[in-house]
C-alpha cells in the first residue's frame, strides 16, 4: 500500500512537471512560428503585365494582434515600399506612407484607420491618436502625407530636420535615443544617417523588430554621406549587443532569392523575391567590412549592396533637403 501512494505520487509529480513544460513550450511556440511566417511570407510583386493585374494597391500582413506591415503595389510604384504600423493602448504609429498620393489608387488612410478603429474601446473613438512618422525624407516615403494631413486626431510629422527635432528634441551629438510611448507599447528611435541626413530606425520592444528604412534592407543601399553611414551601422550593432533583435525589417526589397543576385532599379515584376527578414548577423558583417574602408567604396555582401551616392545624385538631394528646409 506505501509503495503503491508513493508510485502514484512521483506519477502526479511527473505529469505536472510534464504539462508544465508543454505549456511553456506552447507559450514560445507562437512567436517563433510568427517569426517563420514573416521570414517566409511572400509579397505581392508586380505583374508582367501591370495594365492586366488585379492586385490591390496596398497589401495588409497582420504579425501579432496590434503589429502591422503593408507592402505598396509595384505596379503603382517599382520602388514598392513597406509601411509599418504599430498599435498601442492611446496610439497608432504609422511609420512612411509610401510613394502615391492617389487616394483611390494606394488608400493608405482609409487602411490604416481601419486598423486604428479595430483596437479602439468605445470610449477611446475620438481620443485615439494617429502618429505619422517618416523612416527619411525620400519621396516614396512621404507621398501619402497628403491623406492624413487635416484628419481628426492626426499628427504628421514634417520630414526635415526641424519638424524631426521639434518632435523627438533628439540630442545633436547622436548620442542619446528616444523613447516613444504609444500606451502600454514603447519604441526606441535612433539617429542613422548616412543614405540620408534625416534617416531613422525604430525599435519595438514588442516585436522586437527593427525597423531600418533605406538604412539596410536587402537591396542596393545608396550612401549619401559615407563616415556618417558607418558610425550609424556601428551605432546599431552595439543597440542590437544590448537588445533582442528578433527581426530587421527595411523599407524594401530589391534582392533575389539567389544568394548575391538583384533586381535592377525600376523592375516592376520581382517573382523570386528574397525574404524581408535580415538578421543582427548581417549587420555584424556590414559592420566588418565598413570598418576595413577608409573611403567610400561599393560593398557587396548576400544580404545587400552598399554604394556610395556619386556627385550628381548628392548635389540633387541636398537642392531638395533645402528646399524642403
Amino acid at each position: 500500500m506505501k509503495y503503491s501512494l508513493l508510485l502514484a505520487i512521483l506519477f502526479a509529480i511527473f505529469t505536472t512537471n510534464a504539462a508544465t513544460t508543454e505549456q511553456q513550450g506552447a507559450i514560445d511556440e507562437p512567436s517563433t512560428s510568427l517569426l517563420t511566417l514573416l521570414t517566409e511570407k511572400q509579397w505581392i510583386h508586380g505583374a508582367e503585365d501591370c495594365d492586366t493585374s488585379e492586385d490591390p494597391g496596398l497589401e495588409v500582413f497582420q504579425y501579432d494582434e496590434s503589429s502591422y506591415i503593408l507592402r505598396q503595389s509595384k505596379c503603382l510604384s517599382y520602388e514598392a515600399p513597406f509601411i509599418y504600423v504599430l498599435v498601442g493602448d492611446e496610439k497608432t504609429l504609422v511609420i512612411d506612407t509610401g510613394a502615391t498620393a492617389d487616394a483611390k489608387a494606394f488608400p493608405l488612410y482609409k487602411t490604416v484607420l481601419s486598423l486604428h478603429q479595430k483596437h479602439a474601446r468605445e470610449s477611446q473613438v475620438d481620443k485615439r491618436e494617429i502618429l505619422v512618422m517618416h523612416s527619411h525624407s525620400h519621396s516614396d516615403h512621404y507621398s501619402g502625407d497628403d491623406q492624413f494631413i487635416g484628419q481628426p486626431n492626426v499628427t504628421v510629422i514634417a520630414t526635415n530636420s526641424a519638424g524631426i527635432d521639434e518632435f523627438l528634441s533628439f540630442d545633436k551629438g547622436l548620442s542619446q535615443d528616444v523613447t516613444l510611448e504609444l500606451g502600454g507599447r514603447n519604441l526606441t528611435i535612433i539617429q542613422t544617417p548616412g543614405h540620408q541626413d534625416e534617416a531613422i530606425s525604430v525599435y519595438d520592444a514588442q516585436t522586437k523588430w527593427l525597423l531600418t528604412g533605406d538604412t539596410f534592407y536587402p537591396g542596393y543601399v545608396y550612401v549619401k554621406d559615407w563616415d556618417a553611414y558607418k558610425n550609424s551601422i556601428a551605432r546599431l550593432v552595439l543597440f542590437s549587443n544590448s537588445h533582442t533583435i528578433s527581426a530587421i525589417l527595411g523599407a524594401h526589397i530589391e534582392r533575389k532569392s539567389s544568394a548575391g543576385e538583384y533586381y535592377e532599379v525600376g523592375t516592376l515584376y520581382q517573382p523570386q523575391e528574397s525574404s524581408l527578414v535580415l538578421m543582427p548577423n548581417d549587420l555584424i558583417t556590414l559592420n566588418e567590412e565598413l570598418k576595413k574602408t577608409d573611403t567610400p567604396k561599393k560593398i557587396s555582401q548576400n544580404a545587400l549592396i552598399v554604394e556610395p551616392l556619386g556627385f550628381l545624385p548628392t548635389l540633387i538631394t541636398n537642392v531638395v533637403a533645402w528646399f524642403i528646409g
